[in-house]
C-alpha cells in the first residue's frame, strides 16, 4: 500500500511520467484514430450507397463492439500484469501471460464466429425488428464473422506490446488497414475499376482482407523484429498454465464486464433501433464522429494504465499520488478540447453523408449532446480503466460501469422510449447521461488510493 507519510507534490515534475505517458498516448491515439478512420470511411461510403446498407452495417458493428469489449478485458489482463512486470524488467512472466491471453482470445473469437455463422438472423434480430435492415445486416455478417478470431488474437498481441511500451506497430497496422479498406471499399461497394458492385458485401470483404493483413503484420513483428518480449511460436501456442490464476484474477472481471458492457451497448442500439431506421442511421453517424473526436481521451486509458502499472512494478508507490493527480488534470483538459472541437466541426462532417435530411438533423442533435458528455467520458474512462486498473484494481471498472449501465442507463432509456414515448433526443440523453455522473465516484475512488496493489510475484 502507498505510504501514508509520503510528501508527494500535487503535480508531478518527474520527467519519467511524461517520457512514458505522452509517447504512448501519441502512438496509441494514432493507432486508434487510423482504425476509426476506417469506420468513418465505411460509414460514409455505405451511407452514399444506401441508407439501408448503412443501417445494416451499424447493427453488425454492435456485435463487433461486444467482441471488442470482451477482448479489451483479455487485453487488460495482459497489459496490467505485463506493465507491472515490465517495471521490474521481468520478461518471462509477460511472455507466459501473453500466451494465456492469446488462447482466451482465440476461444472468444471462435464462440462469436460460431454463434453468428449458425444463427445470423437471430443475433441481428436482437437489435431491430425491421426486416429490410435485418436482411441487409445478414449479408454483411456472413462475411464479417470470419474476422472475429483474427481481430481477437491480433488485438491481444497488441496489448502485450503496449505493456512493454511498444505501441508504434499498432499505428503501422492501422495505416495499412486504412489504405486496404478504403481502396477495396471504393472498388467493391460501387463496382469501380471493373470490379463487381457488391454493396454491403463489398465492405465486408474489404474489412476481412484488412484484418488479415493486420494479423500478418503483428505476427511478423513479434516473431522476427521485436527485441523486448522475444516471443517465439512455442510461447504463443504452447500450454503453460503457471500464471493462469494471476491472469484470470486480473482479466476475468473485466472480460465479464466487457461482455455485459457490450450487450448493454447493443441494448442501447436496440432501444434506438426500435424507434426508426432514420434514428439508427443518425446514431451510427454520431457514434463514429464521437469516437474520432474523443480518440485521444479514450487512448489515455491505455497510456496511463501502462504508465501507472510500470511505476508500481518499479516499487515507486509514493510517486503514484502526484502521477494520478497530474494525469487527471490532463484528462480534463483533453475532454474540454475534444468536446468543443466536436461541437464546432459537427456540421461540416455530417454534410459528407448522403442520407436523408431528417437523419442529418438528428445526427447534429446527437453530436451536440455528445460534445457535452464527451468531457465526462474523457475523464471517467481513463481514470477507471487507466489509473485505477493499471494501479492494481481492474475489478473496479467492471463494477462501476455495469452498476450504472444496468441500474440507471438502460432502465431510464427504455422507460423513456417505450413507456413515455419520448423523442429520440430525450432517449439519447438518457443513454449518455451516465458519462457525466460517473465522474463523481471515479474522482472519489481515484483520490483515496485504496486501489494501489502490486500484482506481480517475487
Amino acid at each position: 500500500m502507498i505510504s501514508q507519510t509520503a510528501k508527494a507534490p500535487f503535480f508531478s515534475r518527474d520527467r519519467r511520467l511524461y517520457r512514458t505517458f505522452f509517447p504512448l498516448l501519441l502512438v496509441i491515439s494514432l493507432q486508434q484514430l487510423a482504425a476509426l478512420t476506417v469506420n468513418l470511411a465505411d460509414n460514409i461510403m455505405l451511407g452514399r450507397y444506401t441508407e439501408l446498407a448503412l443501417s445494416g452495417a451499424t447493427l453488425v458493428n454492435q456485435i463487433q463492439f461486444v467482441l471488442q469489449s470482451v477482448v479489451h478485458g483479455i487485453g487488460m489482463g495482459v497489459s496490467v500484469l505485463g506493465s507491472q512486470y515490465w517495471g521490474k524488467r521481468d520478461i518471462d512472466p509477460i511472455r507466459r501471460i501473453t500466451s494465456i491471453g492469446v488462447k482466451f482470445a482465440f476461444l472468444i473469437g471462435l464462440i462469436f464466429l460460431l454463434a453468428t455463422k449458425l444463427f445470423p438472423e437471430t443475433v441481428v434480430g436482437l437489435f431491430t425488428h425491421d426486416k429490410a435492415v435485418i436482411a441487409e445486416a445478414v449479408k454483411y455478417l456472413d462475411i464479417m464473422c470470419w474476422t472475429y478470431i483474427i481481430f481477437a488474437v491480433a488485438n491481444t498481441l497488441m496489448y502485450s506490446l503496449q505493456s512493454v511500451e511498444t505501441a508504434f506497430i499498432g499505428t503501422i497496422m492501422s495505416i495499412s488497414t486504412i489504405i486496404i479498406n478504403v481502396c477495396l471499399n471504393y472498388c467493391l461497394i460501387y463496382g469501380n475499376f471493373g470490379f463487381p458492385e457488391l454493396g454491403i458485401k463489398g465492405a465486408a470483404i474489404a474489412t476481412l482482407t484488412s484484418r488479415t493483413v493486420e494479423l500478418i503484420i503483428i505476427l511478423v513483428y513479434i516473431l522476427f523484429i521485436d527485441k523486448k518480449l522475444k516471443l517465439k511460436v512455442r510461447h504463443i501456442v504452447g500450454v503453460d498454465l503457471g500464471y493462469l490464476k494471476d491472469f484470470v484474477s486480473a482479466a476475468m472481471p473485466v472480460m465479464i464486464s466487457g461482455a455485459l458492457w457490450g450487450v448493454a451497448q447493443g441494448a442501447q442500439t436496440a432501444v434506438l433501433g426500435h424507434l426508426t431506421a432514420t434514428v439508427i442511421a443518425a446514431n451510427s453517424i454520431a457514434s463514429v464522429i464521437f469516437q474520432i473526436f474523443v480518440v485521444v481521451g479514450m487512448s489515455c486509458a491505455s497510456a496511463s494504465s501502462v504508465t501507472i502499472g510500470k511505476t508500481v512494478g518499479e516499487g515507486r508507490m509514493d510517486d503514484v499520488r502526484s502521477y494520478s493527480r497530474t494525469l487527471q488534470v490532463i484528462f480534463l483538459c483533453i475532454g474540454i478540447v475534444s468536446g468543443a472541437a466536436m461541437f464546432l466541426c459537427r456540421g461540416k462532417i455530417v454534410s459528407f453523408y448522403s442520407v436523408s435530411e431528417e437523419a442529418k438533423v438528428l445526427a447534429m442533435d446527437f453530436l451536440a449532446i455528445l460534445s457535452i458528455t464527451s468531457m465526462g467520458s474523457c475523464y471517467e474512462y481513463p481514470v477507471e480503466g487507466g489509473i485505477i486498473a493499471g494501479g492494481g484494481d481492474p475489478k473496479y471498472q467492471a463494477i462501476i460501469d455495469n452498476l450504472f449501465m444496468w441500474l440507471f442507463t438502460i432502465p431510464l432509456a427504455a422507460a423513456a422510449a417505450f413507456i413515455f414515448d419520448a423523442s429520440p433526443i430525450i432517449v439519447f440523453w438518457c443513454l449518455k447521461l451516465d458519462q457525466l455522473i460517473k465522474c463523481v465516484p471515479n474522482f472519489i475512488v481515484c483520490n483515496r488510493y485504496k486501489w494501489l496493489k502490486n500484482l506481480t510475484r517475487e
